[in-house]
């Protein structure tokens, strides 16, 4: 009988064969790194990159400071207000949010001091922001393109220099970008269980956007009337439903204002609002009269800020991706790009144009490039140029960071203790900076001394104010309640006491003015 295969082979035979190649273990596939991990890996290096010198690496800015009066006065309980009476310009979303902060970790007497207190929240608001841009990527896209807009939030110069603020657009864009984590599985072909339920959570939370910042429906609401007469994005009885829960937050707001009869007050103050946003009144921003221009500006800034204009400059292609997809969850992001685009092409044009709106357009220009372009596949040369480039883009700013952060920007700081050192407490202090909201001199240190535009002789004679505080910079561009002529006439004859230079404010002095003679009769002039 014949036996085939190695049995018929002769043991001795086998014995001299020589011993074949060492058997390969099976490669183990990697597996992938959890987005709750890429997540958290983009919060934490955004947190701590605004954190590095939070209170030098950028001076005091005026709404800062009157934002914390108005964190103070929610804490105290009711309406947030200043001194001035109650507020009503912006919704209290951020007051409250920023009386939560102070009740947990205790609230301070000096206002400079409570200010950088605030901006370490909303360097936590950033780090939220980037793990939510994360999570909203990943889930329409993929994890590696989530990580990769996340490090972008995160190493962009502009995103940093708004997050060291105490300003509202960081906390605006949290609640936006968790309003449509909640949405977009909704547009998927068979919407999850309780469909319903989460449409209405993500309705909330853009109402709590619009509840931080009413100019921010224009980013929420208006997409979502969009999306439910197009029929785009999640089934319309699902849209209808996020839509209803949106408005929830605003209405019971207006509601107690009108409860507690303060209504008349809030009218004037949004009418106000609405002409600003308009173009009707221009007070501040690069459209107001006698303002630098926003090209001056942009030259200006663009050795600091090149990859920031570098991802703005791809709005238009971002729009042109998202719309050429004919997935619904697509459809829903056009929508809220597009929205983007028109409130910032509005301000451009015609409305009240501050730094701060392109904010409320770069994040989601972050999202919609995050999940729309395209990654060369099989041409090595071309993969390694994209991959190349976006290394180049990452590691472009933290040079201006590194700069920036080494450079000393606390005029204020240094300004307020000179003050406590050699100027009496309830000393009458010369202000020129702020127009109806005064100016950050006013509101810095209004609680320790007694301040006014008091120009004229006769002024300073009635008000006893021997001193004055003139931030340069801020009276050069036109935002000053004095024109330039009359400061310089001001501090002609003046003793300069104190002087620092830095980014924000230039030359932020101090003078101890001439004596302006006795009051004229019938009072100053």
């Amino acid at each position: 009988m014949s036996v085939s295969g190695a049995s018929a082979v002769p043991a001795a035979d086998r014995a001299q064969e020589p011993p074949g190649p060492p058997a390969v273990p099976p490669r183990r596939r990697r597996r992938p790194v959890p987005t709750v991990v890429c997540a958290l890996g983009a919060a934490v290096l955004t947190v701590a990159l605004r954190l590095v010198n939070i209170g030098r690496a950028g001076d005091v800015f005026v709404d800062e400071v009157i934002y914390q009066e108005l964190g103070r006065s929610a804490a105290r309980g009711g309406f947030p207000g200043t001194s001035e009476g109650l507020f009503f310009l912006h919704p209290p979303g951020f007051f409250y949010l920023e009386a939560g902060w102070m009740k947990l970790f205790g609230s301070h007497q000096d206002v400079i001091a409570e200010v950088h207190s605030l901006r370490v929240l909303n360097a936590l608001l950033a780090g939220v922001t980037a793990a939510l841009l994360v999570a909203l990527v990943a889930r329409i896209r993929s994890r590696p393109a989530g990580l990769v807009a996340g490090l972008l939030f995160a190493l962009d110069q502009f995103c940093i220099r708004q997050n060291n603020r105490v300003l509202l657009e960081t906390g605006t864009l949290v609640w936006v970008l968790a309003g449509f984590l909640v949405l977009v599985p909704l547009c998927r072909t068979g919407p999850p269980p309780h469909a319903r339920a989460r449409a209405l959570c993500g309705g909330l939370l853009l109402g709590l956007a619009v509840l931080t910042k009413d100019h921010s429906a224009l980013i929420t609401v208006l997409p979502l009337l969009a999306a439910l007469a197009l029929g785009w994005g999640m089934p319309r009885r699902l849209t209808a439903a996020a839509l209803g829960a949106a408005v929830v937050p605003y209405g019971v707001y207006v509601t107690l204002v009108a409860g507690f009869g303060h209504g008349a007050e809030f009218w004037d103050e949004k009418t106000y609002g609405l002409r600003r946003l308009l173009g009707i009144v221009q007070e501040t921003g690069f459209n107001a009269p006698g303002t630098p221009s926003l090209t001056g500006r942009l030259a200006a800034e663009l050795p600091g800020y090149a990859t920031t204009y570098l991802l703005l400059s791809l709005t238009p292609v971002a729009l042109f991706l998202l719309l050429r997809r004919r997935e619904p969850v697509y459809r829903l992001l056009a929508l809220f790009h597009a929205s983007a685009i028109v409130t910032l092409g509005y301000a451009l044009g015609i409305g009240t144009l501050e730094e701060q709106a392109l904010y409320l357009l770069f994040v989601p220009n972050l999202v919609a490039l995050a999940v729309t372009v395209p990654v060369p596949r099989g041409r090595p040369a071309l993969r390694g140029t994209v991959i190349a480039g976006l290394v180049a883009v990452l590691a472009m700013p933290t040079v201006v960071y590194a700069r920036e952060r080494g450079t000393p920007d606390d005029g204020f700081v240094r300004l307020d203790a000179y003050l406590r050192a050699h100027v009496p407490a309830g000393s009458g202090i010369v202000t020129v900076d702020g127009a109806r909201t005064r100016g950050v001199t006013y509101w810095t240190f209004a609680d320790s001394y007694r301040l006014g535009n008091w120009v004229s002789p006769g002024e300073r004679a009635a008000h006893g104010a021997r001193y004055a505080i003139v931030p340069w910079k801020v009276i050069d561009q036109g935002y000053g309640r004095t024109t330039p002529a009359e400061v310089r006439r001001l501090t002609r004859d003046a003793r300069l006491l104190f002087a620092v230079d830095g980014h924000t404010y230039g030359t932020l002095a101090l003078y101890e003015l001439p004596p302006p003679g006795p009051v004229p009769p019938g009072g100053p002039r």
